[in-house]
């Protein structure tokens, strides 16, 4: 029987931490890859950290999994300059699955962000939809992206601004029904949980979810998907 493998890139993040715990409570994969910039504890048998230079990477560094999970961001704040923005949003992701999809990957979820859009005014929503398109032209016959509205969670780094926001949100969550559902604030766990059901699909093609489908998806997880 052909063993199920899996790879997670920001790990280490409120998503990607929240990914690997989902994961680890599934028998789904057999063997899940973590890349990181530093050692971490794996606790479980099945997850292997690869400490990687996310600059200098290249595919005989990568194992051959079957599915990709892209979390990796940042902020303007803690990058410094939009050329280190668009490094770690844009060419890491990108770099990252032209290399594993040589190694014969063939999902690639990527956790973008509500408001993607390359033409948009916005710096960080501009590179998010640069991204998305070109991750389109890998080649993956599976493609499946994110975009999560304001995300709730414990962050390891402080986000003031946007814990205030969360705080804001969730008193006018209840209020935001129909097409204001993409808009509500949503958990890393939940986000977490949706791409796994996604990966579990395995649908052809890409497919894009917002933060209301992606809440359908987690409710799948929830029923046992």
């Amino acid at each position: 029987m052909e063993q199920n493998t899996a790879l997670i890139a920001g790990a280490t993040g409120l998503i990607g931490s929240e990914l690997v715990e989902t994961l680890k409570q599934t028998n789904y994969y057999q063997k899940i890859y973590l890349l990181v910039r530093r050692e971490v504890d794996a606790v479980d048998e099945r997850v292997v950290p690869l400490v990687l230079d996310f600059d200098g990477f290249q595919s005989k560094d990568l194992p051959k999994v079957q599915d990709v999970y892209c979390c990796l961001g940042t902020t303007m704040k803690n990058a410094g300059s939009k050329s280190a923005f668009r490094k770690v949003d844009y060419h890491y992701p990108l770099k990252l699955a032209e290399l594993c999809r040589k190694n014969g990957a063939e999902q690639y979820m990527l956790v973008s962000s509500m408001g993607a859009n390359k033409s948009s005014r916005f710096f960080y929503n501009q590179v998010k939809g640069e991204t998305e398109e070109a991750l389109a032209g890998v080649g993956y016959p599976a493609l499946h992206i994110f975009r999560p509205s304001i995300l709730l969670g414990n962050r390891k780094e402080k986000r003031n601004g946007e814990k205030i926001a969360q705080k804001v949100m969730q008193m006018v969550s209840p209020l935001m029904v129909s097409k204001l559902r993409n808009y509500r604030p949503i958990y890393g766990k939940t986000v977490a949980k949706a791409m796994l059901v996604a990966a579990r699909q395995k649908r052809q093609g890409p497919h894009l979810f917002e933060s209301a489908q992606i809440e359908v998806l987690a409710k799948e997880y929830e029923k046992g998907a």
